[in-house]
């Protein structure tokens, strides 16, 4: 199907606006011809992509289809460009990568710190998602890599390194201090309130599996979504949770958590670099993918 391309780009920017004179401002047209191009691309495509409505257009199924794969591809092709033109120094350039919020604490903030007091002029896009949904924006192009936590599956068209282990503990607010006396059993932790991660990350997945396999069908009390919000619940003591001890290092310093002593094995974790195998990394994405392994 020999198609001009530039009715992508025009698609683009009718999908993007949702409006054919926005769009057409913006490439610096006029509105009948951004519609007859249009037209003609629905025709040469066997399909209609818009429904034009009385305040602009809207997207048909098969116009979203089209355009996730449309903004992808122009995002890149605007990435390389900026690129192209400034890679003799690496004075610019964009990054879009993927992190949960375990990865940015733990290990990319100091990271993002020195790398970009080497690299001030890279632009830096950060996509905060669990590790399945970064996975997922992974995989259909939309970042560049990924800095994910385990557990996650790894399809074959991705690469990923290990960069940092990490250890959880089992902390409560000072209302559980009476704890610290003795370690818990699994079957003494199930007996409290238990905040933790909620459905779609990775840790919900770890910690639900790990007590099915020690034969106990019990999920957390309290569900939230991320590791911000469960601290503090934990610290106003509505109940116990795991996390990253060298996230919590510093309320255990200062007495506004404890840490509870266990008689299980918690599982070990893992941050890893995601890369897609088949796709290649622009100047900036790489010099900071390289960046990242060899910390």
């Amino acid at each position: 199907m020999d198609i001009n391309f530039e009715y992508y780009k025009i698609f683009y920017y009718a999908a993007k606006y949702r409006n054919m004179t926005k769009a057409a401002a913006a490439l610096g047209s006029n509105q009948p011809n951004v519609t007859r191009i249009m037209k003609l691309l629905e025709t040469q495509l066997g399909c209609r992509l818009f429904i034009r409505e009385a305040r602009g257009i809207s997207l048909t199924e098969e116009g979203e289809r089209l355009f996730s794969h449309v903004e992808i591809a122009y995002q890149h092709l605007l990435n390389a460009q900026k690129e192209i033109s400034r890679q003799d120094s690496l004075g610019g350039g964009t990054v879009e990568i993927g992190a949960t919020e375990t990865a940015i604490h733990l290990f990319l903030l100091d990271a993002l710190r020195d790398f970009k007091k080497e690299y001030p002029g890279v632009r830096i896009k950060i996509h905060n998602h669990a590790t399945p949904e970064t996975m997922r924006q992974l995989i259909s192009g939309k970042l560049d890599f990924a800095v994910v936590t385990t557990p996650f599956e790894m399809p074959k068209t991705v690469s990923c390194e290990k960069v940092l282990d990490f250890e959880d503990i089992l902390v409560g607010g000072m209302e559980y201090r009476h704890l610290c006396g003795k370690s818990l059993s699994l079957e003494d932790f199930i007996q409290y309130s238990w905040i933790g991660l909620g459905r779609g990350s990775a840790t919900y997945e770890l910690y639900r599996n790990f007590l099915i396999e020690n034969k106990i069908d019990r999920e957390p009390d309290m569900e939230v979504a991320s590791s911000d919000l469960m601290l503090p619940l934990i610290e106003g003591n509505l109940g116990i949770g795991i996390v990253p001890k060298r996230q919590v290092l510093p309320l255990l310093e200062e007495k506004r958590l404890v840490r509870i002593p266990v008689s299980f094995r918690i599982p070990g974790r893992s941050i890893r670099i995601a890369a897609d195998k088949g796709r290649g990394r622009g100047l900036a994405a790489d010099t900071f993918y390289r960046y990242l392994k060899n910390r």
